[in-house]
C-alpha cells in the first residue's frame, strides 16, 4: 500500500473518531485493504458504518455496531433494494473467508488485526471481484 493514494473520506474518519470504537485500528486497516482494493471505490456512511459504493452504488459495508462487538464484519451486497436471486453465488472464492447468506450476500469476519492481515489477500482479491459482478 505504500506509495499509493488512498480516498479516506473526511466524514468517515470524523464519525470514527466520535464512535471512539475499541477495534479503531483494525477498522482503519480495512478501509485501507478495502480501498486499495479499486481505485474507483467511494466511502461513506451508511447503516452506522463505513460504506463502498462503486459509481455510487453500494456495494461492501463494514459493520462495527455495536461498538461493545467482538468483530468486525463486512458485508458483501449489491444495494439496501431486494434484487432477484443469481442461480449460484456471485463469486467463487476458495478462500472460505466468505459465509453466504443469499446467493448475492455475504459476510467476512474479523476479530482482530492478524486476521485482516492473514486474510489480505484474498480479501483483496475478493473486493476486485464483487466489483466486476456487481458492476
Amino acid at each position: 500500500m505504500a506509495n499509493q493514494t488512498i480516498n479516506l473520506n473526511s466524514e468517515v474518519t470524523d464519525f470514527l473518531e466520535e464512535l471512539n470504537h475499541p477495534l479503531r485500528k483494525e477498522i482503519e486497516f480495512l478501509r485501507n485493504v478495502i480501498l486499495s482494493a479499486d481505485n474507483n471505490l467511494s466511502e461513506n456512511i451508511k447503516w452506522n458504518g463505513p460504506n463502498y459504493c462503486f459509481n455510487k452504488d453500494d456495494r461492501i459495508t463494514m459493520r462495527i455496531q455495536p461498538t461493545t462487538t467482538k468483530q468486525i464484519q463486512l458485508i458483501f451486497h449489491r444495494g439496501a433494494k431486494k434484487q432477484e436471486q443469481p442461480i449460484d453465488k456471485m463469486i467463487a472464492n476458495k478462500s472460505k473467508m466468505l459465509v453466504w447468506k443469499e446467493n448475492d450476500r455475504a459476510i467476512a469476519s474479523f476479530k482482530n488485526r492478524q486476521d485482516i492481515e492473514n486474510g489480505k489477500v484474498a480479501l483483496t482479491e475478493i473486493i476486485k471481484q464483487w466489483i466486476i459482478v456487481t458492476k
